[in-house]
């Protein structure tokens, strides 16, 4: 599933950022999550030093843990507003909230920088059918228009990790999808801010 959005003409990344990997000294999901990302780094030869995660559940121990493996901690809360900046780069967001992806579309909102997007989170299908489409649009509007530009493969089941990547897809943006996207869709660039979102999955900057 992960070697899927590889094998074509799309740039590998270079680097990897995580979000939300949650308290994996505590939780066997976390840590299951966190030797998948591990492996990931190596099947993709993505050296720990460019891989930086944020989570602002991490312990102390924890954080030191993961600096012990050669990665790196981001230093603060980004909400997902993180851009590709030119570099092919993938996205650990395994159960995230919908707001994190909508800020990393938001963030990379042009076919140049989607096309360098890989997204490993919550699928979008799933997502687009255990919402309503109005809520949606109003609230994760990036996540709706992207729909009919992106690629998803799901994740294998796994009797053993059903709660772990249960919901599980690897996103990728291939550019000739992005570029049969209405123009109109590029235009409207304006900041999520979930004012009149309810249950907002997020943990804002300045709340950890």
């Amino acid at each position: 599933a992960v070697r899927a959005p590889l094998s074509g003409p799309a740039e590998p990344p270079a680097r990897c950022v995580c979000y939300g990997l949650g308290r994996f000294g505590r939780c066997p999901a976390a840590r299951y999550q966190l030797a998948f990302l591990l492996l990931l780094l190596d099947e993709l030869r993505v050296p720990p030093a460019r891989c930086a995660l944020f989570d602002p559940a991490f312990s102390e121990r924890e954080a030191a843990a993961l600096r012990a493996l050669g990665l790196c901690l981001l230093p603060e809360n980004e909400e997902g507003k993180r851009g590709v900046e030119g570099a092919a780069t993938l996205f650990y967001m395994v159960h995230c909230g919908k707001a994190l992806y909508n800020n990393l579309l938001w963030s990379n909102w042009s076919p140049a920088a989607l096309s360098k997007l890989v997204i490993i989170g919550n699928s979008f299908r799933g997502i687009e059918e255990r919402l309503l489409s109005r809520i949606l649009e109003r609230d994760y509007s990036y996540i709706a228009k992207v729909l009919k530009g992106v690629e998803e493969v799901a994740l294998p089941s796994h009797p053993r990790y059903l709660d772990t990547f249960n919901d599980t897809s690897v996103h990728w943006f291939p550019m000739d999808k992005l570029q049969e996207l209405s123009p109109e869709v590029w235009d409207f660039v304006e900041e999520p801010m979930y004012q009149d979102c309810e249950d907002l999955e997020i943990i804002r900057k300045g709340e950890e």
